[in-house]
C-alpha cells in the first residue's frame, strides 16, 4: 500500500469510528438489517466480493442479482489514463474483476470493515475490471495491474432521518497520485437486479409522481425507481446532488439485458478537467429507498422537499 493510500486509511478511520479496527485483515462479511413496515431490511456484504453488497432482501424478496464480480449494489469508476476515455479500459471496481467471474474470491481487497445494527462502513481496494491484456468490445485494458491504487469508502445506513425505508449510502473514491486523468465518470453507486424488477419509472419532482421510462439504455437527470408489476416491491435511487468544480450529475442510467436476465440502474457524476484530475477524494451521497412502489414514491417526496427539489 503507497503511503498516500495508509494516510487515507487513517483519516478515515479518525472520521467515522463505528468500531474498533481487527488485528486481521477484515474478511468482508456483515449483515445490517432494520424494521422497515411489514418487514425488515437485511443487507449483507461478503469477502467473496471484497466486502460489496451483494444481497438485499425486504418482505421476503431478493433486490441484488449477484451473479459474478459485476451485479452487485457497489459502485466503480473509470477514468481516461490522459487518452481518449473508453469503457472498462481502466475501470476500478468495488467488487472484483472480470476474470473472478463465479469464482469465491475477488481480485479486490477489504482493508477495512466496522458496523452496528443498521450500519455498515468499508474500505476498499479496487481491482481493474479488465486484467492487463484483456479488451472492453475492441478497446484494450489500459491498466497495467489487476490491483489498482484506488481506494473506496463506504457508509451504508438503514432508515434516514423517519424515513425506515430510505438508505442512506455515501462513498469516497480515493484517486492516487501518479496517474493522469483529464476525465473521470464516478459511478458512484449501481443496482444489479432480478429481471422481475421490470417496470422502470422515473420521479417528477414537480408532481410528486412517478412516470414511465423506457427501457433505454439511457441516462437522464430525474431519478429512477425499478419494480415488479403489481408494486409490491420496488427500489429506487436519488441523490441530492450538489456536486463540486467541473462535474456534472447525478445523471441517472437504466438498462435492461434481456439476454442475461437482469437489469441495472446507477447514479453518475462526471469530471472533467483538461489541465489534469487532482489525485484526492471525491465523495457523493446517495439514498436508495426499498419497499412497496407508494412507500418508494412517498419517501421520494420527502427526500426531494428536504433536499430542494429537483429536475422537473
Amino acid at each position: 500500500m503507497t503511503s498516500l493510500m495508509h494516510t487515507r486509511l487513517a483519516q478515515l478511520l479518525m472520521l467515522f469510528p463505528l468500531a474498533a479496527l481487527s488485528a486481521q485483515t477484515p474478511d468482508g462479511n456483515t449483515t445490517i438489517r432494520a424494521v422497515a413496515g411489514p418487514s425488515e431490511i437485511v443487507i449483507s456484504t461478503s469477502s467473496r466480493f471484497a466486502g460489496a453488497i451483494h444481497s438485499l432482501t425486504w418482505n421476503g424478496r431478493e433486490f441484488i442479482d449477484s451473479f459474478d464480480h459485476g451485479r452487485e449494489l457497489q459502485s466503480a469508476s473509470n477514468l481516461d489514463l490522459g487518452t481518449r476515455i473508453t469503457g472498462e479500459t481502466f475501470n476500478p471496481t468495488e467488487g472484483g474483476s472480470r476474470r473472478d467471474f463465479k469464482g469465491n474470491k475477488s481480485s479486490g481487497r477489504v482493508l477495512f470493515v466496522s458496523t452496528r445494527s443498521n450500519a455498515l462502513q468499508t474500505v476498499s481496494q479496487m481491482a481493474f475490471w479488465l486484467a492487463p491484456g484483456e479488451k472492453s468490445g475492441p478497446n484494450l485494458a489500459k491498466n497495467t495491474t489487476i490491483l489498482s491504487d484506488h481506494l473506496l469508502t463506504k457508509r451504508v445506513q438503514i432508515g434516514w432521518k423517519n424515513l425506515p425505508h430510505v438508505i442512506s449510502y455515501d462513498v469516497t473514491f480515493s484517486v492516487p497520485i501518479g496517474e493522469r486523468h483529464t476525465h473521470a465518470v464516478f459511478e458512484a453507486l449501481t443496482g444489479y437486479m432480478p429481471p422481475a424488477f421490470s417496470e422502470f419509472l422515473q420521479f417528477n419532482s414537480n408532481t410528486g409522481e412517478l412516470e414511465p421510462l423506457s427501457d433505454g439504455p439511457g441516462e437522464g437527470p430525474r431519478p429512477v425507481v425499478f419494480t415488479v408489476p403489481g408494486g409490491t416491491h420496488a427500489m429506487g435511487i436519488y441523490s441530492p446532488g450538489r456536486p463540486g468544480a467541473r462535474t456534472t450529475g447525478p445523471g441517472y442510467g437504466r438498462f435492461r439485458f434481456r439476454s442475461e436476465k437482469v437489469v441495472k440502474w446507477n447514479c453518475v457524476f462526471r469530471v472533467t478537467d483538461a489541465n489534469g484530475i487532482a489525485p484526492g477524494e471525491y465523495s457523493y451521497r446517495m439514498f436508495v429507498i426499498v419497499g412497496d412502489l407508494n412507500t418508494v414514491r412517498d419517501s421520494l417526496r420527502t427526500l426531494s422537499t428536504l433536499n430542494g427539489g429537483g429536475p422537473r
